[in-house]
């Protein structure tokens, strides 16, 4: 029993002194950042919350919200790429350990120089390049060859897509084949245009030539 006595009391002494050590001046600082530019407020993802003079800060989430602990009178700043920086004072008369803030940031338009980018470093080494340059017969007739129509058919035909090539091709093949989905697509029999194209070709001979090659 004597025990349990002193037991109790190391408790309540210790809660005691862990209450009168709680540090009154921090704050949970938290809120929303947004984007003022416009009427429909959209959140800032992982914009920067930096408390200055001590080095340490967070960032907002994907849909803008943010928390930190801050003492009451620190400044806080905000900035995003493409926006104005904004600093904001916690304020010192706060009777609550709690803090929100929907932050409004207005965009910033950051206008470059103008930058011209050379293959050579100065003219001197221009001028020493292209009187060094290679106009013998035989490159030109190279590069008369790489431009001739058959050439750049069959590099165009050989020449795989890309990804946003093939993308779109698969786009379109989707959208044709959902254009009918639910019914049977219509046959050219009733198409004015594909005998329009049948007449054409019988008039150029187009069937005979290659009637002609079968043989």
């Amino acid at each position: 029993m004597r025990y349990i006595t002193l037991l109790c009391l190391l408790l309540t002494s210790w809660q005691g002194f862990a209450q009168g050590t709680v540090d009154t001046n921090l704050v949970q600082f938290s809120g929303m950042i947004l984007d003022g530019a416009n009427e429909n407020l959209e959140p800032i993802p992982y914009a920067n919350v930096f408390i200055k003079n001590q080095a340490r800060g967070t960032f907002s989430d994907f849909k803008g919200f943010f928390t930190i602990v801050a003492e009451k009178g620190d400044v806080i700043e905000f900035s995003a790429v493409g926006y104005r920086t904004i600093e904001v004072v916690v304020p010192d008369t706060l009777q609550d350990d709690r803090y929100s803030v929907v932050q409004l940031m207005s965009r910033d338009t950051f206008t470059l120089p103008e930058l011209i980018v050379f293959p050579w470093p100065s003219r001197e080494h221009f001028r020493l390049e292209f009187l060094a340059m290679d106009v013998s017969q035989e490159m030109q007739d190279r590069a008369n060859a790489n431009i001739v129509e058959r050439v750049m058919r069959r590099q165009m035909a050989e020449t795989p897509y890309d990804a946003n090539e093939n993308a779109d091709y698969y786009l379109r093949q989707q959208a044709k084949s959902n254009y009918y989905i639910g019914q049977t697509p219509p046959m050219n029999i009733f198409n004015p245009l594909a005998w329009k194209k049948f007449f054409d070709a019988w008039k150029s001979g187009e069937y005979k030539k290659k009637k002609d090659k079968l043989k």
